[in-house]
């Protein structure tokens, strides 16, 4: 397929004639031949394109290889601390994440391809070099800030109006075809494109007013609208994802809008990591210069920490939900048909973004035109696995040609595809695995908990597991093994041994708190602990305590994951007031009790798969248990048989669900002891009488165990004499 791709664009090229090139001129931009298509190309400093406000863009336009247009567009947005090449292919075979998804690509196959720079970035004011006079209007208009070149966080009054701007202009042109616009970018322009979805037929103006989108010629205002967008890595809710405080839930749409209730936690990983690189590459407002992207001045807020009832900490979260970002948009209308791809392992922005717009519009409107994409891809610990993400952009491709063109084959509104993570990191995606609509893809659950209660401490945990599972300066390896562990500080509740399952959804958890101070945090990793003692981080999440919640029971859900759990190995869910250096940890000391633990993990499987373990969902379907089924004991004796009147010591090894248990009390021949830290109690016994003698192993939120000794019967040696 490859060969013939590439064969036919040489052909193609061989074809165009000479004078066609310098015939359209897109954004004045002159184009050249280029592997079967024409690059219209800006040098980054003179080309540059003034867009609705006079800062200078820099700006790429690809084209077909022949025709006047329209044609219908492809705005391609890149991520943060990107350029306009981010998505620029030599000649459009590309493999991996840009595999048809690039310029070169999409114009063989008959768009306009928009590629830009957004403000702040590269040759678009981003560089020193870049910072004309038009870039530092606001500066030469004495504060005036209607035209800033800085980065403005994805504003929908600043960058998204630039993207309609600059399609609009394609429009005047009669380059890009009116009915025929569409968005799609990764992570940074993965958030602008979902903003572009929003809108969809308005623009947002600086003084934060809606107008319909017109072209910018004010001969023709021709009325313009989005016709599809596809965000990949995205964000929905900016405040969620950089500060999670657990509130949304996938089955609960009335937590949708609680991102702000109460603040959540900052993932100090990722923020002190975009910063940093916005400081090198791109052009960051001094502090207190522009209230509307005051950047520095938020980093620095948001890094402190809590406490967070703050009227500067309201201002930023209220600026960021209001402004920079799609979800929530109160001057928008319906959004044009959606296709949004977020990753299983993505630790900045997981599935729960696209399903907060998903579940928003589909209960709204259960036949909304809006489609999800999921895999162990995005930001790290996503491992980007190439048949996952060369899968998802062909059906990508099939999205923009049915909404573009007017072709077949897109995903079905509503429908959901998905790959799950495979380890080693290199192996294949397994996939794909479709549904009809996200409560189908999981039918089925496995539920385990504990009744005990368990102390989670604000400084417990291992700091180096912390360390060997962040997604920065860990290495960002899904697949990373650490040893079992029961740290001091947290809570551990470990399920049955798998029989082998597919979790397909976000974990729920339920527990009974009793929280001590103000600003706690429960942090959550679900790990697949293997038969050898080995285990690895399945998903995480994070949830801000409220001292308010004390002595009630609280739900809550992980970021989620499609993985497989192979027969032997057991799900363990770790509770923890600390995951550093991932999440930021409280300025506050405290301690959670959690009790009455539930935990119910999704799956592709059905009820009564997997020898029965795999259960009807309770929780997911808005249901709430209150109190868990207590964890068994299990107790072993070695050695089961002694002889009666000798001196016999017998060890009792007490466990539960394949952990050994310390503090189990455990009963035998008249005398009592308790188990130590690997599960042991030993009896030194004289035992006469002949028969079975039975052990009992007891301690509270556990169901008591039995063992038996059999005692045989002393045997006598005889001498004969010769």
């Amino acid at each position: 397929m490859r060969a013939r791709v590439i064969v036919g664009a040489v052909v193609a090229l061989l074809a165009l004639p000479a004078a066609a090139s310098a015939d359209a001129t897109p954004l004045g931009l002159s184009c050249t031949a280029k592997a079967g298509v024409r690059f219209c190309a800006g040098n980054g400093s003179t080309q540059r394109v003034a867009t609705f406000d006079g800062v200078p863009l820099d700006a790429d336009v690809t084209l077909p290889a022949s025709g006047d247009g329209p044609f219908p567009t492809i705005a391609m947005l890149h991520g943060w601390g990107g350029s306009k090449t981010s998505f620029e292919s030599a000649d459009g075979s590309d493999h991996g994440q840009t595999y048809h998804y690039n310029n070169i690509w999409f114009a063989q196959h008959g768009y306009a391809v928009l590629n830009y720079t957004a403000r702040g970035w590269g040759n678009s004011c981003g560089t020193q070099s870049s910072r004309t006079v038009d870039c530092q209007q606001q500066v030469q208009n004495g504060g005036d800030q209607s035209a800033t070149g800085w980065i403005h966080l994805k504003d929908r009054r600043r960058e998204a109006h630039d993207t309609q701007f600059l399609l609009g202009k394609l429009v005047d042109e009669g380059i890009a075809q009116p009915g025929a616009l569409a968005a799609t970018g990764v992570s940074y322009g993965g958030g602008e494109s979902i903003e572009l979805a929003y809108l969809n037929d308005k623009t947002q103006m600086p003084d934060g007013s809606f107008v319909p989108w017109t072209s910018p010629d004010p001969a023709k205002k021709t009325p313009l609208h989005l016709a599809a967008a596809w965000p990949r890595w995205p964000w929905s809710d900016l405040v969620s994802s950089l500060l999670p405080n657990g509130r949304f839930l996938d089955f609960d749409n009335s937590t949708d809008d609680k991102s702000r209730t109460p603040i959540g936690i900052p993932i100090a990983t990722y923020i002190e990591g975009l910063f940093a690189t916005g400081e090198a590459t791109g052009w960051i407002a001094p502090p207190g210069a522009d209230p509307n992207a005051d950047l520095a001045t938020w980093n620095t807020r948001v890094l402190a920490g809590d406490p967070t009832n703050d009227p500067l900490t309201t201002q930023i979260a209220n600026q960021i939900h209001d402004f920079h970002q799609g979800f929530g948009c109160a001057g928008c209308g319906t959004p044009s048909p959606l296709l949004i791809e977020n990753g299983w392992t993505d630790d900045l922005f997981p599935p729960a973004e696209a399903l907060r717009v998903y579940n928003s519009l589909r209960a709204s409107n259960p036949n909304a035109d809006v489609a999800l994409q999921l895999g162990d891809l995005g930001h790290a610990r996503g491992s980007n696995k190439e048949n996952v993400d060369e899968y998802l952009n062909d059906q990508g491709n099939a999205f923009f040609d049915t909404h573009l063109k007017g072709g077949s084959g897109a995903p079905a509104a509503g429908s959901v595809t998905t790959f799950t993570q495979t380890c080693p990191q290199k192996a294949p995606g397994d996939g794909p695995f479709a549904a009809a609509s996200w409560p189908a893809l999981h039918p089925g659950a496995v539920r385990f908990g504990s009744a005990a209660a368990q102390t989670v401490t604000s400084n417990g945990g291992n700091p180096q597991t912390g360390q060997a599972i962040d997604p920065i300066s860990g290495g960002g390896d899904a697949c990373k093994t650490v040893q079992d562990e029961h740290a001091s500080g947290t809570a551990v509740i470990a399920g049955p041994k798998s029989q082998g399952y597919t979790l397909l959804g976000l974990p729920t958890v339920q527990a009974d708190v009793t929280v001590s101070a103000e600003y706690g945090q429960l942090d959550s990793r679900l790990w697949d602990l293997a038969p050898d003692g080995s285990r690895v981080l399945v998903s995480r999440g994070a949830y801000r305590l409220e001292l308010a919640q004390s002595g009630k029971r609280i739900t809550f859900q992980l970021h989620g994951n499609g993985y497989r759990f192979a027969p032997g190995h057991v799900p363990e869910l770790e509770l923890l007031g600390n995951d550093a250096p991932y999440l930021r940890p409280s300025n506050a000391q405290f301690t959670v009790s959690v009790s009455n633990v539930v935990v119910e993990l999704p799956t592709r499987e059905r009820p009564g798969a997997a020898g029965g373990t795999v259960v009807q969902p309770i929780i997911s379907q808005g249901g709430t248990l209150l109190r868990a089924a207590k964890p068994r004991l299990r107790m072993k004796a070695r050695p089961r048989h002694v002889r009666s009147g000798r001196r016999t010591r017998v060890t009792f090894t007490v466990t539960s669900a394949g952990h050994r248990v310390r503090g189990a009390l455990v009963r035998f021949a008249g005398k009592r002891h308790r188990t130590g830290r690997h599960g042991r109690a030993r009896f030194t016994v004289r035992l006469h009488k002949h028969g079975v003698r039975r052990a009992t192993a007891s301690k509270p939120g556990y169901r008591a165990a039995k063992a038996r000794i059999r005692v045989l019967r002393h045997r006598h040696h005889h001498h004969h004499r010769r």
